[in-house]
């Protein structure tokens, strides 16, 4: 596409307002189009959806939007003056190299006649491991997701402190490659500089000219009471963020729930064991029980039977949404002694006696 008419580009008409436009009037013009445009909801939209991106992605940003308004007011002819070293619209100034948003603005008007597209982020994926009572009851943690920032030490400017750029050899501080083909010029952007009119001269050591350096974000993550070991979470838009105006890619949380040495789970139950002697599984007694929050006292009928399960109500998984809550399912075992003294064992025998139990000795 021709070079003019990318400088005649007209982002207001885009979203329906004039040059004059405040910021509040084009952040409520671009949402009212993006929704009624979006593809999600209107099949066939995608090109007006990606157009008024496009626009929003300039106009929403005061610096762009300063640097869109100066390279329409001078024309086809700024297509010249980066190259001179001097500060031009938007304070483009290749000494300081402060060309960064000026750069991608070039890209973008005439870079080979193509538009940045709005793109979404990408989608991500950790593993978030939880005790098993922090599975059960539910619980708010935050998980660590690596992020790229601007470099700390050149502010993401690539390069290093003291230094600066300077004019691109290849395109002559233009960013872009005329191609003249008769009644056609033809633009593309400059395999050299990739479109920013420049080069570095010293790469800044701690991002080695990127402007980019790893580092780390947290992102907060309510796990649900009653979440399953090995369940997968989603949390939409909290993934990579999006360019040119494109939505955040989803985060994807794998839940690990660590076992635990009293408690295990049926449904939205919690299971555990009490042992009884032999003689209060006979006569009755009442015994603690533990629970995930403070123990209760269990009262265990005279004559229960060995495996017999008792429930405690409420003190499973705690009721949500739709999901009723679960319950404590206490299992009893009863314990028999190994070995016995003789008075005991005699003991044991009238017992059997008074059952009418036959006892065969060994």
């Amino acid at each position: 596409m021709a070079e003019r008419e990318w400088f005649d580009k007209d982002y207001y008409k885009v979203l329906g307002l004039t040059s004059s436009a405040t910021e509040k009037e084009i952040t409520r013009a671009y949402r009212k189009l993006a929704k009624t445009s979006h593809p999600d909801t209107n099949p066939g939209s995608e090109e007006k959806f990606k157009e008024v991106s496009v626009a929003y992605d300039v106009l929403g940003d005061a610096e762009k939007r300063k640097e869109y308004d100066e390279v329409r007011r001078l024309g086809p002819a700024a297509a010249g003056f980066a190259g001179q070293g001097q500060p031009g619209a938007g304070g483009f100034n290749f000494q300081t190299g402060d060309f960064g948003d000026l750069g991608d603005i070039f890209g973008g008007l005439f870079g080979g006649g193509r538009r940045q597209r709005a793109q979404r982020g990408a989608d991500l994926e950790t593993a978030l491991h939880l005790s098993f009572r922090d599975a059960v009851v539910g619980v708010t943690t935050s998980v660590s997701l690596p992020s790229n920032d601007a470099c700390h030490t050149c502010g993401g400017r690539g390069a290093a402190p003291g230094t600066g750029f300077v004019t691109c050899e290849r395109c002559q501080g233009r960013g872009v490659l005329n191609d003249d083909q008769g009644p056609f010029a033809m633009s593309s952007v400059c395999p050299v500089c990739q479109g920013r009119g420049g080069r570095i001269v010293t790469p800044c050591p701690t991002c080695q000219g990127t402007g980019r350096e790893p580092s780390s974000r947290k992102v907060n993550v309510r796990i649900p009471a009653g979440v399953n070991d090995g369940q997968r979470i989603k949390l939409k838009g909290k993934g990579n963020q999006g360019t040119h105006g494109g939505p955040a890619g989803d985060l994807f949380v794998d839940v690990h729930v660590s076992p635990d040495a009293r408690f295990d789970r049926r449904g939205r139950n919690v299971t555990t064991n009490v042992s009884v002697p032999l003689t209060a599984a006979i006569l009755g007694t009442t015994v603690e029980v533990p629970t995930l929050d403070e123990p209760v006292t269990l009262k265990v009928p005279a004559g229960t039977q060995p495996g017999t399960t008792m429930r405690v109500r409420g003190r499973g998984v705690p009721a949500s949404g739709k999901h009723p809550g679960g319950d404590l399912l206490v299992t009893v075992n009863v314990t028999i002694p190994k070995k016995l003294n003789r008075e005991q064992k005699l003991a044991v025998e009238k017992l059997a006696t008074a059952l009418k139990e036959e006892v065969t000795h060994d």
